[in-house]
């Protein structure tokens, strides 16, 4: 008889997007006149750069001809992309991260649930609370949790954000392995500075644990007092692995292109002592289970680090941004504290009332799709996430349409 994997029970019905789909999906069945505003999913909405397509287009013709046709990739990644990353993203910021220190994959989203299969099952793990769904659901999925109690897995290490501590948790008050982070922040839209994030390398240091570093948002820094990687502060090459992607860098999701960046130096320990290199770990694991991105895929994000490929997703960035600030300040201006949307797409709102019982308001009365807070924890209760990935014209629309729902 075969037997499932019996940690995926623990897990709740559904996954959080998939149930705002079901939701999006019934009101628009109900109700097929009305239009709807996507404000929720972290999806772009904006064509990809002139640079990218150019540079997908020669590759595809590459692809066309015998002479320059490609098959299997390196599963690292194809070097014009990995010397890419490594200067421009790390090298000319002062962080110390090589070439081949980098892997190319399909998405960050993959690499931040994958990468907890190279650790001990019974690794502690710290988790934020709002957080990112994926960073929870696969530890649940690894068994490294027991049953879910009143919205929390035991087992797990819940650093708790709130508007109290900016929604930047407090260092661990007992031992942990394993610490994810993210920032910019998703779902919170908070960003950490220097020496907060050098706080945490040094307990990491200190109590050889090791941190998982989302910094998928990094494109949206404006101010130059926040680190876009964890790699800017002394010591991360010893306890850190960073995750990033071309997704809303570069608009992406659609094309699929990330890399993660895991030092030579960072080592982890197995039941008798021996340190071991966690590159050579992760290495393994991706040529065993990885065939590699496309190579048109990879001339088009290398495409993002020319001089036209950065001007172009600058102003991309630029114009996210833009929404941003226009749904804090309205938001502001109806009487709700906001965090977020001035270093990041995402604007946390204080709903003031069940986050739920929100999405289902602006969705009937203002056609208008948020997403949950309480999908993303329980610290996430009373809050909802606004995306500012969407045109100028609909983010005004439905700004009227909040406003207006909300004034009656």
């Amino acid at each position: 008889m075969i037997r499932i994997n019996e940690h995926f029970l623990k897990l709740q019905a559904s996954y959080l997007f998939s149930d705002i789909a079901k939701r999006v999906a019934a009101f628009q069945q109900a109700h097929p006149e009305r239009s709807i505003i996507k404000l929720g999913i972290g999806d772009v909405t904006h064509a990809l750069p002139p640079a990218c397509v150019a540079a997908f287009h020669r590759a595809i013709d590459e692809m066309a001809d015998d002479a320059t046709f490609r098959g299997y990739g390196p599963e690292q990644g194809y070097p014009f992309l990995r010397e890419k990353i490594a200067e421009t993203d790390f090298q000319s910021r002062g962080a110390d991260i090589a070439a081949d220190e980098i892997f190319v994959s399909d998405g960050s989203k993959c690499d931040t649930g994958n990468i907890q299969e190279i650790f001990s099952t019974g690794a502690r793990i710290a988790i934020p609370d709002p957080v990112y769904p994926v960073y929870l659901d696969t530890n649940v999925m690894a068994g490294r949790t027991e049953k879910n109690r009143n919205g929390r897995y035991d087992g797990i290490v819940y650093m708790e954000g709130t508007a109290e501590n900016g929604f930047v948790p407090e260092l661990p008050r007992e031992p942990v392995d394993l610490i994810y982070l993210c920032y910019p922040n998703n779902p919170t839209g908070a960003t950490i500075d220097k020496a907060g994030l050098a706080r945490w390398v040094d307990w990491a240091r200190d109590h050889r644990a090791l941190i998982l570093f989302d910094a998928a948002y990094e494109a949206f820094v404006r101010d130059d007092g926040l680190p876009k990687s964890i790699f800017e502060i002394e010591g991360a090459r010893e306890v850190a692995i960073e995750f990033r992607s071309f997704s809303k860098t570069a608009g992406f999701t659609g094309t699929r292109c990330a890399f993660t960046v895991v030092p030579k130096s960072l080592m982890a320990w197995d039941a008798d002592g021996k340190a071991h290199s966690v590159h050579a770990l992760w290495q393994r694991r991706q040529s065993t289970k990885f065939n590699g991105v496309s190579y048109p895929v990879q001339q088009a994000a290398a495409a993002v680090y020319t001089a036209e490929g950065r001007t172009q997703t600058t102003a991309l960035i630029n114009a996210y941004l833009e929404n941003a600030a226009l749904i804090r300040m309205k938001m502001q201006e109806l009487g709700y504290a906001c965090v977020g949307g001035e270093n990041s797409p995402y604007i946390w709102i204080n709903g003031k009332k069940n986050s739920w019982a929100f999405f289902d308001e602006l969705l009937e009365k203002a056609g208008v799709v948020c997403t949950p807070g309480a999908g993303f924890g329980t610290c996430g209760e009373n809050y909802i996430r606004i995306s500012a990935f969407n045109s100028r014209e609909n983010v005004q629309e439905a700004l009227a349409r909040i406003a207006s729902a909300l004034a009656g």
